[in-house]
């Protein structure tokens, strides 16, 4: 097993839910459920949540000026609204507007221009980026990296490209970010209880590829031809007319059981249950 330990946030330390597995995507069709290798892909790694208590949401908007407007609520109030502007010329002056302040919050005065660096880093970089930070903070084992990039296989609109970075996490010290790239009117939001990215992890080798002999590849071909004459016998029905197979999770586990470093899901046969 990977060894990856985590670090919570600096300045809202606990805050926030911790990163987890999840194979299910709200916007997937229910079909996708029956489909291992995309539920596969989605669970790599962890999902990130940002460093928000379930009834806090923020929403950050770039705006036409070129300016960034971050609004914080709580039970669906509004609690503040920042607007930090850059120089032109990109000359490097930077200033934070305090735009509204619901004092009735209870938040303390003194840490509301604090907020949005809490939450956000690497505005402007590039032009309309914006980074939404992470609960936690990964550290890997020596030789393993961290990849950071948006949610996999969401297809909830309007999405907004995120950038994705692959950094040496076993010696710097990265907080964790995903970076997102706004057009002018353009907005993204975060609520305490939706992940904001997702991080998974890999070796740090270099990777050869050359192109297979003559044997590998007909021995490729034969199995695969094999594999699909096998597959009419995994059929199963749903009571909804539709049909799915578990043969990829039936025939992955003699060789789950011959690596104990897999982990395989066993197949249901409840369509109910997954």
């Amino acid at each position: 097993m990977l060894d990856v330990k985590i670090v919570p946030h600096q300045i809202r330390p606990g805050v926030g839910l911790m990163p987890a597995s999840e194979g299910r995507r709200t916007w997937l069709p229910q079909q996708s459920r029956f489909c291992p290798v995309l539920e596969d892909g989605s669970q790599m790694g962890f999902l990130v949540y940002p460093p928000l208590e379930e009834d806090e949401t923020y929403q950050v908007r770039y705006e036409p000026d070129g300016s960034y407007r971050f609004t914080f609520s709580k039970d669906r109030n509004p609690v503040l609204t920042l607007q930090r502007k850059f120089s032109a010329g990109g000359g490097g002056g930077v200033t934070t507007e305090l735009v509204s302040f619901d004092e009735s919050a209870g938040l303390d005065r003194r840490a509301v221009m604090s907020v949005m660096d809490t939450m956000l880093t690497n505005m402007g970089a590039p032009v309309g980026g914006v980074g939404l930070r992470g609960a936690y903070d990964f550290i890997t084992p020596p030789g393993w990296d961290t990849v950071f990039t948006g949610v996999l296989n969401d297809l909830g609109r309007p999405q907004v490209p995120v950038l994705t970075v692959q950094v040496q996490t076993d010696w710097f010290r990265h907080p964790t970010e995903f970076r997102h790239v706004l057009q002018p009117g353009e907005a993204v939001s975060a609520n305490g209880f939706a992940p904001v990215g997702q991080v998974f992890f890999v070796p740090r080798q270099e990777i050869g590829v050359e192109l297979a002999s003559d044997e590998n590849q007909a021995t490729f071909r034969r199995e695969l031809d094999e594999y699909w004459e096998r597959k009419p016998n995994h059929t199963e029905h749903t009571r909804y007319g539709g049909s799915y197979d578990h043969q990829y999770r039936t025939e992955a586990r003699p060789h789950a059981d011959a690596d104990p470093q897999i982990e395989v899901e066993p197949p249901s046969n409840d369509p109910a249950a997954t």
